[in-house]
C-alpha cells in the first residue's frame, strides 16, 4: 500500500500544508507519531485543522491492515526491538462467540468493525498504539513507541473511556467490553510474522497478565495489575478484587477495577497520597512566595511565574504556601492542566468551577444545577453570566435562565467576561489565592482566560502562582508585578536531608544513599522515588542494584520515573541512537570517541548532539570536534543505555572498546579500567580480565588501594569463569595475593571479606601445585600462610592461628629455607605467647 503525503493532505481538503510537511521532511511513515504538540510547532495555527489531521490520522491506522500499521508508527530498523517499560492493555467485545451463531456474518463484520474503529480512537486519543486485531479483541501498548509520562493513567482512561464509548454504540444488540491492564519490563518491538500476520511483537509476563486479567473482569469492567496500580496513586478509585490465581502466572495475584476518576483534581496530590516530603533547600523561593501574598494583600496584585524541569518541586513549593495560609482568610482557587486535554477548551476552568460547586459524579443534573447556583448566588453573579456558566459545564438550562442567542465567537466573548466579572466579585470579598498547576498544558482559551487575569489583578488583593516547565513561554513575564522564579537543582546536602526524611529510623547502607544522592542529580522527584524504590527491596543486595545498577543499569530507574525519562528520550528520533552510544561510553563522553563510535557523518552527528542539548539532556564543554558531554541526568543516561537489547549492548561496548584502542591509544594505556569495562560489557572475557589485573596493579602503585581492591576482584572472578589452563592459573595467584595484600591495609586484618581472600589464595595455589604445576615465586605459599596467621591472631582465634604457624613451619622445614625458618619459629612463639600455652612456648 503506497501513500503519498501530498495526495493524503488533499484528500483530506487540506493541501495547504503539504510545503510545511515537506520541509520539515514529514512523510507518510512519520503519520502515526505527529502529537498535537508537533502540528503546531509544525505551523498549524487553528485547532479545528489539528483535529482534523489527528482524526485523518487515526482515521488511517484503523483502514490500514494491521500488517502494514508499524509502517505508521516511525521508521524502525527491521530488528529495532528494546527493553522498556510499557503498559498492556487487552480488551474484548463480550459474547461475541454467541452473537456470531445467531447473526448473519456480514451484520457481525459491521458489530466488530464498529467495536474496532471505536476501541482505535479510544485508543488514539490518549496516545496508545494497536499492535494487534484479533477478532473481538484488541492488543494495545501504552508506552511503546512513543513513552508518556504518564502511561498508566493513559491506558486506565483508554479503557474507561473505550467501555463508555461501545455501550454507547448503536447496534442491534447490547455491545460491553472487558478490559485487562498490566505494567512491565518488556522487550518490543520485533518485526515477526509476514504479510497480513506481520506485527510488532513482545515478549514478556506483562502481555499474559494483561490477557488473565481481561479474563476475570466482569462485562464493562477494567481490571488492572498491582504493578499498574502503585503508578496512578490517587488518580482513580478502585475497587480491591483481592488475589486471583491466574492462568500461567506464578502465585496469587493482587487484581483492582477501575470504578471511575477520582475527585481530586491535584496530579500531584493524587501521586503523593501517602503524605509530603518536608520542604528541604526552597527556604528562599518559599520565603519570596509569602512576600508578595503580603504585597497582594494590600491591593496590590501579584503573579509569580515558578518554572523548572519535572520533578524539581514546583507543586510541592505552592503546597507549602497553602499549608502556611491555611488559618488567614481567604478564596483558593486552583487549576490544573492536562496532558489529556491540551485540545479540550477551558478544562481547568470547567474543572475549578465543578470543584468549588461540589458537583459529585452520581449527582442528578438538577442537583448539579443547584449546586452551581448556590455558589454563584455569592458573588451575586448575573442569571445571564449563570446560565453560560451553566452550559460550560454541560448543564441543562431547567427554564430559569432565557435561552441566549449567541453566535460561537459571541458566546465564547460573553464567557470569558462572565469570568472576568466572577473572579473580581471573588477578590472583592477577600484576599484570593489563584494556583495555575502545569501550565505547559494548557489549552489556548484557558491561556487567555488566565491571561486577562494576569491584567485584571493589578489592583485587586489577588496573588497568582503559574508553575510550568521550561518548554513553556509565559507570555506575561516582563511586567512589573509579575516576578519570575526558577527552581534549581538541590545541593547534595539537601538531597542528603531528603533521603534522611524517607528513611528514618531504618537502615540503609550509607554507600547506598551515596548512590541515590550522585545518580538522581538534586532533582527532588528522583531523590523521593529511588529511595522509595530502595527502601520497598527485600534484601539490602536488591536495595544496592536499585541503587547502583548492578549488572543492568534498567534496574536503577524506579517504574514510577521510567516513562517520563522514556518519554524524553523518544522525542528525540534518531538522535536517540547517539543518546544510547553515548549512554554506552558513559555518563561522560568525548566528541571524539562519541564520532569513532557512531561512524555518522559530522554534520549529522552536530545535528542529533544539538537536538540532545536542545531537549536538556546534556551538558556540552567546548566546541566540537574537542567538545566533552556530561547526561545532566544520570537516570536518564540509565534510561537510554537500558533500552538496549543484550547483543546490540554487547555489540556497541565492543565496538567502543576498539574505537579506543585503535584511535585513543594514549587512553588505553592511562586508563586500562575504562578499556576493561567496555570489554567485561561485551562479554570478551579474557582480554577484561587482564585489563582488570593491569588497572589494579596501576592502582596499586598510585596508592589508590580502594580502587585497586575492587579491580583486583573483577580481574579474579572474571578468570574463574574461564576454561582452566596453567598460565590463567598463574594469573589468577598473583593477582589474588596482590588482592589480599590490599585487602589487609582497606578493610583490615580481621574482616571477612580479607579472610575469604587469603582462603581462597591458598586453595588456588595448593590446586596448582596437585596438578603439578610449582610455583614461579617459591615464596607466595608461605605469605599466604603468614597472611591466614596474622588474620587469626588478629581475630584472638589461637587454635587456628597455631595451626597456621605449625603448617608454616613444615613448609619451612621442608624447603630449608632460612628465611622462612627464623618467621616460622617467631610465629609458633607468638601464637604460645597470645593464647598463653606455657608448655608450647
Amino acid at each position: 500500500m503506497k501513500l503519498d503525503i501530498d495526495g493524503w493532505l488533499r484528500g483530506i481538503g487540506l493541501a495547504q500544508y503539504a510545503e510545511m510537511f515537506r520541509a520539515n521532511d514529514i512523510d507518510i511513515e512519520l503519520l502515526g507519531r505527529l502529537t498535537n504538540d508537533d502540528l503546531k510547532d509544525l505551523g498549524v495555527a487553528s485547532l479545528g485543522h489539528r483535529k482534523k489531521l489527528l482524526e485523518a490520522i487515526a482515521g488511517l491506522a484503523v483502514a490500514v491492515p494491521v500488517s502494514l500499521q508499524p509502517a505508521l508508527i516511525g521508521p524502525k530498523a527491521q530488528n529495532a526491538a528494546e527493553r522498556r517499560q510499557v503498559t498492556v492493555m487487552f480488551a474484548d467485545l463480550v459474547g461475541s462467540t454467541a452473537l456470531s451463531t445467531r447473526m448473519d456474518p456480514e451484520d457481525l463484520r459491521d458489530i466488530i468493525s464498529a467495536y474496532r474503529k471505536c476501541a482505535a480512537e479510544a485508543v488514539r486519543r490518549f496516545g496508545g498504539f494497536v499492535a494487534k486485531y484479533m477478532g473481538d479483541g484488541l492488543l494495545v501498548y501504552f508506552g511503546y513507541p512513543q513513552a508518556h509520562e504518564d502511561d498508566a493513567e493513559r491506558a486506565v482512561r483508554a479503557g474507561l473511556e473505550l467501555v463508555a464509548a461501545v455501550s454507547a454504540l448503536k447496534s442491534p444488540v447490547s455491545l460491553r467490553t472487558r478490559v485487562g491492564i498490566a505494567t512491565g519490563l518488556v522487550v518490543v518491538g520485533d518485526l515477526i510474522g509476514s504479510g497480513e500476520a506481520q506485527e510488532r511483537g513482545i515478549v514478556g509476563e506483562t502481555p499474559n497478565l494483561a490477557a488473565r486479567l481481561q479474563g476475570i473482569a466482569e462485562p464493562n469492567m477494567v481490571v488492572i495489575a498491582e504493578s499498574t496500580r502503585r503508578l496512578l496513586g490517587n488518580l482513580f478509585e478502585l475497587t480491591d478484587l483481592g488475589p486471583k490465581d491466574l492462568k500461567g502466572i506464578g502465585g496469587l495475584v493482587p487484581a483492582w477495577a477501575v470504578l471511575r476518576t477520582s475527585s481530586v483534581a491535584s496530579r500531584f496530590e493524587a501521586m503523593h497520597a501517602a503524605g509530603l516530603t518536608a520542604l528541604v533547600g526552597r527556604e528562599e523561593q518559599f520565603e519570596l512566595l509569602q512576600r508578595r501574598w503580603s504585597r497582594a494583600k494590600t491591593g496590590e496584585g501579584q503573579v509569580v511565574l515558578i518554572s523548572g524541569e519535572a520533578g524539581i518541586g514546583k507543586s510541592r513549593l505552592t503546597a507549602a504556601l497553602m499549608e502556611s495560609l491555611a488559618g488567614e482568610p481567604h478564596k483558593r482557587l486552583r487549576y490544573f492542566c492536562s496532558p489529556q486535554h491540551i485540545d479540550s477548551a477551558l478544562y481547568p476552568v470547567i474543572g475549578q468551577m465543578e470543584r468549588a460547586a461540589g458537583l459529585a459524579h452520581d449527582d442528578t443534573p438538577q442537583a448539579k444545577l443547584d449546586k452551581l447556583n448556590a455558589v454563584l448566588a455569592q458573588t451575586s453573579t448575573s442569571i445571564p453570566d449563570v446560565a453560560l456558566f451553566a452550559e460550560m459545564l454541560s448543564l441543562p438550562n431547567d427554564g430559569l435562565y432565557a435561552a441566549l442567542e449567541l453566535t460561537p465567537e459571541q458566546r465564547r466573548q460573553r464567557t470569558l467576561e462572565a469570568l472576568t466579572t466572577q473572579f473580581a466579585g471573588l477578590a472583592g470579598r477577600q484576599p484570593v489565592l489563584v494556583i495555575v498547576e502545569d501550565a505547559h498544558w494548557v489549552d489556548p482559551t484557558s491561556l487567555e482566560v488566565f491571561g486577562r487575569t494576569v491584567d485584571q489583578i493589578k489592583t485587586l488583593p489577588v496573588l497568582l502562582i503559574v508553575t510550568f516547565r521550561p518548554e513553556f513561554s509565559a507570555p506575561w513575564a516582563g511586567q512589573s508585578h509579575v516576578t519570575s522564579l526558577k527552581l534549581n537543582r538541590l545541593a547534595e546536602n539537601e538531597a542528603a536531608a531528603i533521603v534522611a526524611g524517607l528513611v528514618g529510623s531504618r537502615q540503609v547502607p550509607a554507600d547506598v544513599v551515596a548512590e541515590i544522592i550522585d545518580r538522581t542529580d538534586g532533582v527532588p522527584l528522583f531523590v523521593e522515588e529511588m529511595t522509595k524504590a530502595v527502601l520497598e527491596a527485600e534484601s539490602e543486595g536488591e536495595a544496592r542494584r536499585t541503587a547502583a545498577a548492578v549488572p543492568s543499569s534498567v534496574l536503577a530507574v524506579p517504574s514510577s520515573l521510567h516513562a517520563t525519562l522514556m518519554a524524553r528520550l523518544d522525542r528525540l528520533g534518531s538522535a536517540k541512537e547517539i543518546a544510547q552510544i553515548g549512554a554506552a561510553i558513559g555518563r561522560e563522553f568525548s566528541h571524539a570517541l562519541l564520532a569513532a563510535v557512531a561512524m555518522w557523518n559530522e554534520r549529522r552527528l552536530c545535528t542529533a548532539l544539538d537536538q540532545l542539548l536542545d531537549a536538556g539532556l546534556l551538558f556540552r564543554q567546548g566546541v566540537p570536534p574537542g567538545a566533552s558531554y556530561l547526561f545532566k541526568h544520570a537516570l536518564v543516561r540509565d534510561a537510554a543505555y537500558g533500552s538496549l537489547l543484550r547483543e546490540p549492548r554487547r555489540n556497541l561496548h565492543a565496538r567502543i572498546a576498539g574505537a579506543v584502542e585503535g584511535a585513543f591509544p594514549e587512553v588505553a594505556q592511562s586508563r586500562p579500567e575504562l578499556l576493561a569495562l567496555h570489554y567485561s560489557e561485551a562479554g570478551m572475557i579474557e582480554r577484561a580480565a587482564k585489563l582488570w589485573g593491569i588497572a589494579g596493579q596501576r592502582s596499586i602503585s598510585r596508592s589508590a588501594l580502594a580502587e585497586a581492591a575492587a579491580q583486583l576482584s573483577r580481574a579474579v572472578s572474571q578468570m574463574a569463569s574461564l576454561p582452566e589452563t596453567s598460565a590463567l592459573r598463574r594469573e589468577q595467584i598473583k593477582y589474588q595475593i596482590e588482592l589480599v595484600t590490599v585487602l589487609m591495609h582497606v578493610k583490615g586484618y580481621g574482616a571477612p571479606g580479607t579472610k575469604a581472600a587469603v582462603d581462597h589464595a591458598r586453595l588456588l595455589i595448593e590446586k596448582a601445585e596437585a596438578q603439578g604445576e610449582p610455583s614461579e615465586d617459591p615464596l607466595l605459599l608461605f605469605s599466604v600462610l603468614y597472611g591466614a596467621w596474622v588474620l587469626n591472631v588478629a581475630a584472638f582465634n589461637g587454635e587456628a592461628a597455631g595451626a597456621l604457624a605449625t603448617q608454616f613451619m613444615a613448609l619451612a622445614e621442608k624447603q630449608r629455607m632460612t628465611g622462612p625458618l627464623m618467621l616460622a619459629h617467631r610465629m609458633v612463639g607468638m601464637t604460645a605467647m597470645s593464647t598463653g600455652d606455657q608448655v608450647a612456648g
